[in-house]
């Protein structure tokens, strides 16, 4: 099989990377870094040596992609499906892409700087970094409320890049800093995108990971 993802089935960046390839049914193998291996990790940071989930290998192109945005961009380009993730229109892909970083930057960012601080050691924890990220998020949800309020996926009527963002960053969010009453849009929202097929199996495959999340 031309494609190889390295990946976690806990990490939101991978959850990403996955919606995209089960929308369109692409074809890969799937192979899981355990990074509490020492050989694993250091096989791992070789092939990229940041040392960040995912990271797409192309056997067929002698390619080896990391970042997920990049990699959704890539398949778009090299392995299109059924679902146009990325839209060819220029405006519509200006959209979404600002979409994408949206849910990367101003959610997934500050729910992971949350997650983080759950799994320092006694003593090193950072509260006034955490009302910072819990302060972001709830601007977060404000803007993301107002928008959904009119749209089914994040860019409108079609399901794109960066629903595949949105997805992980609110499902772990909502986990660590929960919507609310005061966002029902938000919390509408997430209901479609678990309902999405494509998340239900992300969801259902790292079912047996989650007691590892941090309570």
């Amino acid at each position: 099989m031309a494609l190889t993802l390295h990946m976690h089935p806990l990490s939101s960046y991978c959850w990403k990377t996955l919606l995209a390839l089960y929308e369109n049914d692409t074809a890969f193998t799937a192979h899981v870094v355990d990074l509490a291996d020492p050989g694993a990790r250091a096989a791992f940071n070789k092939l990229w040596p940041i040392g960040k989930f995912p990271v797409l290998q192309d056997g067929a192109r002698d390619r080896t992609v990391p970042e997920s945005s990049i990699i959704i961009e890539y398949l778009a380009l090299h392995y299109p499906g059924k679902v146009a993730l990325v839209p060819k229109d220029a405006s519509l892909a200006v959209e979404m892409r600002m979409r994408d970083r949206f849910y990367d930057l101003y959610v997934h960012e500050p729910m992971q700087k949350i997650v983080d601080d759950r799994l320092r050691p006694a003593g090193k924890n950072d509260p006034y970094g955490v009302e910072q990220a819990q302060a972001r998020l709830e601007t977060a949800y404000g803007i993301i409320d107002d928008a959904m309020a009119t749209r089914t996926w994040a860019t409108g009527e079609h399901f794109g890049m960066a629903d595949c963002s949105a997805a992980p960053a609110l499902y772990y969010a909502n986990r660590v800093h929960p919507f609310g009453d005061e966002h029902p849009n938000v919390a509408a929202y997430l209901m479609r995108l678990e309902a999405r097929p494509s998340f239900a199996r992300v969801l259902r495959e790292a079912q047996p990971y989650m007691a590892m999340f941090p309570k």
